[in-house]
């Protein structure tokens, strides 16, 4: 039977690595290359269960020196790189319509109406954020010569290619390889927040521009084909929101001018990007015939689209020059500048539809079209920022300003009081803040971001979203403030409701905004609300966070059929299984019935990006498994959950909730044995994104953030916070009596099936042998124990899930995943037996002594396991 892990991606990734060996030779010489060789053949021995190899790598690790291995660290997380760039180009390389053939095949089956596909269709709205918040540990040169790679093995695998263009794509390829080997893989220095946001333009410029497009052609002609039914020409579908550079909540370093700094980037990118799109059209667009409507915009013209088109090929490049200008201290015009999407899509469908009426419709549908959705998806701002801040950032503003005028702390107020005040200053004419008040700095800060609100178009933003949001007084707050610093249009505020207090008070949260009749005027029928999914997970375990968000979702829907407002939920979803991380089809499936009507907005964070959209065939993959998993949601909604499901699912989110906080929380030795067999103390010191990895500098582990609390346990394969306690809860239901009820759940409903779904790919991550390795070097023996309780409980867990599975083994349903899993894990192997004799060295070090080698080499082992597992936090 054929390998599901195809033999020709194998064979990459063999070849890469052979040419990864000739990079090191020719450096290092044929020992060094050898002894690579040497480490490679016992870490697969190791993996499969040979003990002396295991014994063998240990042994090797201790004789070598610091720099021996970082060398070594070095060459097995780039052959990791390697791995994943191949399988990146393999997965490109599959139908990337297999999404949409199955949406198709399922309509088809459903027998459902033309004008059903067609009303499911318009409601489309996916709204996709990108975020740079977790550990992408990748340096953007590293991310571009990767890209090159990509492209050449996407050649390389042509078969009509001669001798000649094979050698030259062979040379290639080991040109890039030896480039990415003779190159820093780890920063010198945090990137900061405007570095994050250049990262997140380039995906857009070198992938997305090219892919929504096309994605959205292929969509149109099978609606065409299949059911006669067409997309609008000015369909926009697919957006893309951005948080690099507006989230501020525990990050010191965005500030109101990093801010406006990312603003007028990207529409210096968009603007460049839309020069060239006009320019190639301007030279295409060369035919005389047109109809009235153009030749009475532009008269008598020889050339009627060229003269059309050239004023606005020369507005945006005035506008890129001219955004440059302003930064280097140039003078500028920005009256000049492109301001709004309109001015580009009025005078290019003036030309659409002068094409088509000319009887030159392919010329219309062909780059023309293309230019429409590119400025309908990206516009002239590239895209919307969002502006993230902590609830008591906003309320320190207000205790300054209510205590300056005598009016009492607003801190201490009642919830009512605080209600009252605020509705009364929304409706005030006066202003609140005096002309003579100078606020401290931190308050001086939210204002001056709320100014730059003000000062910029209302198409560049997104939402304004308020992290630890638990009151109406939270909100309406945002909104004040917003008033009194001159923004004159309803931006949209979204309250987060992250612990799981704050998801399961949220309905009662919302009814209280909605109650409010100045408020309901205000949102003019559109609410926003952001699902946490992090902070729950890692406040109270996978399976409570997991029906705490299914339980708010269902609320909020209803909530919002009562006051007949359209709500749309935004899901702030992590790439890793404990921060909500699921395949995109099933985490849609799992929604509640009814959560998908007021569109899908989503945060997608730094190296999910690159895994989804780093390409364009990707990019399009992705898109299709988006889109047909919310039409097949809106067409074929998942059942509601009967009420005997329910009591058994709240008794399993009890259940789940106590044996985890029983162990996180509750155990005194929990956070000592954290401590010593993870390295989370080191991973304060990767210079991986801009944010801190603690809300609060002297803060313990209650303060550490979710993502470095997920990379620390990757780190060590026990990924404890994604399963702990959740079979463990699932088992004492069964006892109860309930194994008829939980394999009708598991058949019958998607949110059940999407929990162990995740428990499965979470198990095959799992390695208790590896974790035994770290306690059995790393942690002393009074703490051993500890380990070897989860770990048991591990082993019982995946028992467990087999069991209620009927399955053999793990990942039997997706036997390519399994294999990609195993076919890095041997390569894996290594980096975790060198992670350990590297943190058993740096621990040994005094206080404040510091070794530039080890840590360089503990910086490497950390992102080349993160790399190997495909994911950080």
């Amino acid at each position: 039977m054929q390998s599901h892990y195809d033999a020709q991606l194998k064979d990459t990734v063999r070849y890469l690595g052979k040419t990864l060996g000739q990079t090191i030779k020719a450096q290092l010489g044929n020992d060094w290359l050898e002894k690579i060789e040497k480490v490679r053949l016992d870490g697969r021995a190791s993996f499969k269960g040979d003990t002396d190899s295991s014994e063998n790598l240990k042994e090797t690790f201790k004789t070598m020196s610091d720099s021996e291995l970082l060398v070594v660290a070095r060459a097995f997380a780039q052959f990791l790189n390697l791995g994943n760039i191949a399988e990146q180009e393999y997965n490109a390389g599959l139908d990337v319509d297999a999404s949409i053939d199955s949406l198709f095949s399922h309509l088809d089956k459903a027998e459902l109406s033309a004008l059903e596909v067609e009303e499911a269709v318009a409601k489309l709205d996916i709204d996709l954020v990108l975020t740079a918040h977790p550990t992408e540990v990748f340096r953007r040169t590293l991310i571009h010569k990767h890209k090159e790679l990509a492209y050449c093995l996407k050649s390389i695998h042509h078969e009509q290619l001669s001798d000649t263009e094979r050698n030259r794509l062979e040379t290639r390829i080991a040109d890039l390889i030896s480039q990415a080997w003779h190159t820093e893989e780890i920063r010198s220095v945090r990137p900061t927040p405007v570095d994050e946001a250049r990262w997140g333009f380039s995906v857009i410029e070198n992938s997305l521009w090219d892919a929504v497009p096309e994605f959205l052609r292929d969509l149109d002609e099978r609606l065409q084909h299949d059911y006669n039914v067409k997309l609008p020409i000015d369909a926009a579908p697919i957006h893309f929101s951005s948080w690099m550079g507006g989230d501020r909540d525990g990050n010191p370093f965005v500030t109101a001018k990093v801010t406006e700094e990312v603003l007028l980037l990207a529409r210096r990118r968009a603007a460049k990007l839309l020069t060239i799109d006009l320019d190639r059209l301007q030279v295409e667009l060369s035919m005389n015939d047109c109809n009235d409507e153009l030749k009475d915009a532009v008269g008598e013209q020889y050339e009627p689209y060229r003269a059309l088109l050239r004023p606005l090929v020369k507005r945006c490049a005035d506008t890129r020059d001219g955004i440059y200008d302003f930064f280097n201290g140039r003078p500028y015009d920005s009256s000049e500048w492109i301001a709004s999407n309109d001015e580009l899509l009025e005078p290019l469908l003036m030309c659409y539809r002068s094409l088509c009426e000319s009887g030159l419709e392919v010329t219309a549908n062909g780059m023309l079209l293309d230019t429409i959705r590119r400025v309908k998806c990206f516009g002239v701002h590239l895209l919307r920022l969002d502006v993230r801040q902590d609830s008591q950032r906003h309320a320190d503003v207000l205790s300054e300003v209510t205590r300056y005028l005598g009016l009492g702390d607003y801190a201490h107020w009642s919830e009512a009081d605080k209600q009252a005040f605020l509705l009364r200053e929304l409706s005030s004419k006066r202003p609140l803040f005096p002309r003579c008040w100078e606020p401290s700095e931190d308050v001086k800060e939210v204002l001056d971001t709320c100014k730059v609100i003000a000062s910029h178009s209302k198409h560049g933003f997104g939402i304004y979203t308020i992290s630890m949001a638990s009151e109406a007084s939270d909100v309406m707050a945002v909104q004040l403030l917003l008033q009194e610093m001159g923004v004159d249009w309803p931006m949209p505020v979204a309250p987060l409701f992250e612990t799981l207090d704050d998801l399961n008070n949220s309905p009662i949260v919302m009814r209280k905004l909605l109650s409010i009749d100045w408020y309901r005027g205000y949102i003019q029928g559109k609410q926003f609300v952001m699902i946490g999914y992090s902070d729950s997970a890692k406040d109270a375990g996978a399976i409570a966070a997991g029906w705490a968000q299914y339980e708010s979702q269902e609320a909020l829907v209803a909530l919002a059929e009562e006051f007949d407002i359209k709500l749309t939920l935004f899901h702030g979803r992590g790439g890793t299984i404990g921060r909500g991380g699921l395949p995109a089809h099933a985490a849609i499936h799992s929604q509640p019935p009814g959560s998908l009507d007021g569109g899908f907005r989503v945060t997608e964070q730094g190296e999910t990006i690159r895994y989804k959209f780093g390409m364009p065939l990707l990019a399009k993959r992705s898109l299709g498994i988006y889109t047909s998993a919310i039409i097949e949601a809106m067409l074929f909604p998942p059942p509601a959950p009967k009420d005997e499901w329910r009591e058994l699912m709240k008794a399993m989110a009890a259940k789940g909730r106590d044996f985890y906080r029983g162990v996180v929380r509750q155990d005194p030795e929990f956070v000592p044995y954290f401590r010593v067999a993870t390295p989370e103390q080191e991973l304060g010191k990767l210079p991986l994104g801009s944010r801190p990895a603690k809300r609060k500098p002297t803060g313990g582990i209650e303060s550490l953030r979710a993502i470095p609390w997920i990379f620390a346990w990757a780190q060590t394969r026990l990924v404890l916070p994604a399963w702990l306690g959740s079979m463990k809860a699932i088992e004492a239901v069964r006892q109860e009596g309930n194994h008829e009820k939980l394999q009708e759940m598991r058949e019958n409903w998607p949110f059940f099936q999407s929990r162990l779904s995740m428990l499965d790919m979470v198990f095959q991550k799992a390695d208790p042998r590896i974790s035994a390795e770290y306690d059995d070097r790393l942690v002393p023996d009074e703490l051993k124990h500890f380990g070897e309780g989860l770990r048991a409980e591990l082993q019982e867990a995946i028992k467990l899930q087999l069991d209620i599975n009927g399955q053999a083994d793990i990942m039997e349903a997706d036997p390519q995943g399994k294999e990609s899993m195993n076919i890095r894990a041997q390569y894996l192997e290594p980096l975790h037996f060198l992670q350990i004799e590297l943190l058993s060295r740096l621990r040994q070090l005094d206080e404040d002594e510091h070794d530039a080698t080890l840590d360089k080499a503990m910086m490497v082992a950390i992102s080349g396991i993160a790399i190997g597992m495909r994911n950080t936090g």
